[in-house]
């Protein structure tokens, strides 16, 4: 395993996390946190980040000046955490504790004065969404027990959705910290928006989970083709084909949808279209070509590809959630309909689909909005709250600030 030795002057910070940037089920929390690490004061920082390990990957890499280290599994995981930790404990200045369902429960073996919660998103409903009985039962009602034990420390996260989430289990406002959302590329100038479909087109964009809202989605969508025969809907992620045959199959046959995948010059007759995996420039071409996202989830901690979208100058309709509130700007920025109302998203949908004015005004709406966005800003704000905290730790001489750098 890796040991620390003593020689740069740099503050390090292990961070904790059930999946890393290149884990099979990576997702918009794992791109946070390697865009918000990369781009801090690596001169000034040292980060490390713990994982349990998954097969193809290896047990140590850098990537992006990042240390990654994978050992155990999602359960074994916290033992082999601790064992790094205890074996380095006097090296390392700062751990952060990011949950993503799951929890590492620093409270029991890590000191105060170095803890860090980071949060996202809580869970709540969605252990109804993804679990069966009685696994969801029991994770509803542990989770703000677990939550708890982390109500004193320094907290990080994303929305005022979270935040205000954790302040109703009793965490100190002083110390729940907003970090800003990011996107990782450069905000096309509007002259650079690709042409809209001819076709008012739609698309969903994430992975294939219930939560998500999938399913409402291809529900409404085929309301609208009703009022809009030429329609058009795109779905861009890793296909699920066991979701797709259970969950969307049986509603594209009620209202008589095709549905198939793009050929090899990525075109498609189909009324809805898998593309599956693309690339992030495909990904980006295919939002700014789009009328509008739509993304009906029932919880976010913010909802990434609603800045991505609005970046290159798509709005997106979403339902009124935790996170997606936020992402939109509470509707300013886009278009909002309660959370299930099939008859709501379609509605919404429509009223894309008819453009004109205020099709228009909401577009550069959403485009304002996600200018405030982007990664340096997220690192800029992080790195200001690491040194907050360094200067009062030496202040009140809690302080165990360490000259080291990583080696094998």
């Amino acid at each position: 395993m890796n040991t620390i030795h003593e020689q740069d002057g740099k503050t390090v910070v292990l961070l904790l996390s059930w999946r890393d940037i290149r884990s099979p089920k990576s997702g918009g929390a794992e791109v946070f946190t390697h865009e918000m690490l990369k781009r801090s004061q690596q001169g000034r920082f040292h980060f490390i980040h713990f994982s349990p390990q998954f097969e193809g990957l290896p047990e140590h890499e850098i990537i992006d000046g990042i240390t990654y280290i994978r050992k155990g599994n999602i359960y074994s995981v916290i033992y082999f955490a601790m064992r790094y930790y205890r074996a380095h404990r006097k090296h390392i200045d700062y751990v952060i504790n990011q949950a993503n369902t799951h929890q590492f429960f620093t409270r029991f073996w890590v000191e105060a004065s170095k803890r860090i919660f980071f949060i996202h998103q809580l869970t709540r409903e969605i252990w109804y969404q993804n679990a069966r009985f009685p696994l969801n039962f029991v994770g509803f009602h542990l989770e703000p027990l677990m939550l708890k034990l982390a109500r004193k420390d320094r907290t990080l996260t994303v929305s005022p959705s979270t935040r205000y989430d954790l302040l109703k289990l009793g965490f100190h406002p002083d110390r729940v910290h907003l970090l800003p959302e990011g996107i990782e590329f450069e905000h096309w100038p509007r002259e650079q928006f690709l042409a809209k479909e001819s076709s008012p087109t739609f698309m969903y964009a994430g992975r294939f989970v219930k939560y998500k809202g999938i399913d409402l989605v291809v529900e409404a969508f085929g309301r609208l083709k009703k009022k809009f025969p030429q329609a058009i809907l795109w779905i861009v992620g890793k296909t699920d084909k066991t979701y797709v045959a259970e969950q969307l199959v049986p509603i594209m046959k009620r209202y008589g949808l095709t549905y198939g995948e793009p050929d090899e010059q990525g075109q498609s007759q189909a009324d809805i279209t898998f593309f599956g995996f693309v690339s992030a420039e495909h990904k980006l071409e295919l939002m700014s070509r789009a009328h509008a996202l739509v993304f009906p989830s029932l919880r976010e901690g913010w909802g990434l590809t609603i800045t991505e979208a609005a970046a290159v100058g798509t709005p997106s309709i979403v339902s009124n959630s935790p996170g997606l509130v936020d992402a939109t700007d509470f509707g300013k920025s886009g278009y909002l309909c309660f959370h299930g109302d099939i008859r709501g998203l379609a509605e919404q949908m429509e009223r894309a689909a008819k453009g004109g004015e205020d099709y228009l005004a909401i577009r550069e709406r959403a485009y304002q909005y996600a200018l405030r966005f982007h990664f340096d800003h997220t690192a800029a704000a992080f790195e200001q709250l690491m040194k907050d905290w360094t200067k009062e730790a030496e202040q009140s001489g809690q302080s165990g600030h360490s000259l080291l750098h990583i080696q094998q």
